[in-house]
């Protein structure tokens, strides 16, 4: 079985994930989700603590929309970044030539850089930008080692029904401990058990509204 291209209420591309009830991005607008809970509740969010260098994780690269929108706000704020995306199952070039975000964005260059993020090898950083590097990890978060020094987490794995094993307490504790102080974790999943299991893992968790059709998201802090 192969993805099923969707497009979403706002015109982007969502995928939906073969014999599963479950999509990449939400049906309801998948560019205006990632707008509202990785750039505007995550990066604007922790940019107004610094403007430094910033380290930023991403579980779950999937389609690659997040990066390229961050890669954006970089060059629109000339922020460097080091980005480290997770994706044990990437998407072949086949279906990420197939999404339109890089046409619905007005942004010159992001059809480029669309192509660069898909393209990059993994396990090596590779310069996306003069100012972005970009690190893609075929290593589940589970196995991923306990590096330190992260100042953003964009969270963003399938559901918990669908992987409940990446929203436990353990990860997210795991998580804490590769986080810089103020360090600023969100993600799309708004679940009374995922914010519990946040704040057990030593996180300070607030909700905050969500994105089109969704009441609310998680942001967490280390602090």
């Amino acid at each position: 079985m192969s993805m099923e291209l969707i497009q979403t209420s706002d015109l982007s591309h969502t995928l939906k994930v073969p014999g599963k009830e479950e999509h990449y991005h939400s049906v309801h607008g998948a560019l205006a989700e990632s707008m509202h809970v990785f750039i505007g509740a995550g990066w604007e969010h922790r940019l107004q603590y610094t403007a430094t260098p910033l380290r930023i994780l991403e579980v779950g690269m999937g389609t690659g929309l997040n990066v390229l929108l961050t890669v954006q706000a970089a060059t629109d704020a000339q922020t460097t970044v080091h980005y480290t995306a997770l994706e044990p199952f990437p998407l072949p070039l086949t279906i990420t030539e197939q999404l339109n975000y890089p046409a619905l964005l007005s942004w010159a260059p992001a059809q480029e850089v669309f192509r660069s993020i898909h393209a990059a090898e993994a396990q090596k950083d590779i310069a996306i930008t003069p100012n972005f590097t970009l690190h893609k990890s075929l290593t589940p978060l589970q196995d991923f080692p306990a590096t330190s020094g992260f100042d953003l987490i964009y969270f963003d794995a399938f559901a918990p029904r669908v992987q409940p094993e990446l929203w436990s307490e353990d990860v997210f504790k795991s998580l804490w401990h590769m986080a810089n102080h103020q360090c600023v974790l969100v993600t799309y999943c708004s679940k009374g058990d995922v914010r519990r299991a946040l704040l057990a893992a030593g996180w300070q968790v607030e909700k905050i509204p969500g994105p089109p059709r969704k009441r609310e998201m998680l942001r967490a802090t280390k602090v």
